[in-house]
């Protein structure tokens, strides 16, 4: 069973940056690949980046492309987002998810999930 944390959220003024982290325990970490969702107010969970167990592929959502940046640290046990040029649109509670085999996109294909940290971008 692999538990997720998330930390890093917090509010930022537009045109800021960010950078959250994953720390996952309890499995072999880089036999998972990784994704960062996010839930805006209101609306549905969203995909918005996912990397291999390797770390050698990456993928993202349009509206974040140039913009965030997922990474890993299997040493640590750890997935970050880095988040660049922050738009209020990008105000969401943000969550790392993990699974097995290879990337994607869907929210469902993904078997363990951390608790989310809030991020808030003012205008």
């Amino acid at each position: 069973q692999v538990q997720l944390v998330e930390s890093g959220g917090g509010l930022v003024q537009a045109g800021g940056s960010l950078r959250l982290s994953c720390a996952a325990s309890g499995g072999t970490f880089d036999n998972y690949a990784m994704a960062w969702f996010r839930q805006p107010p209101g609306k549905e969970r969203e995909f918005v980046a996912a990397i291999t167990w390797s770390g050698d592929n990456t993928y993202y959502v349009d509206s974040v492309k140039g913009r965030f940046t997922i990474s890993r640290d299997n040493a640590k046990n750890t997935v970050y987002l880095q988040m660049n040029s922050l738009k209020p649109e990008d105000t969401a509670v943000y969550y790392c998810a993990a699974r097995e085999f290879g990337m994607s996109s869907k929210w469902h294909d993904y078997d363990y999930w951390g608790q989310g940290t809030q991020v808030t971008v003012s205008s």
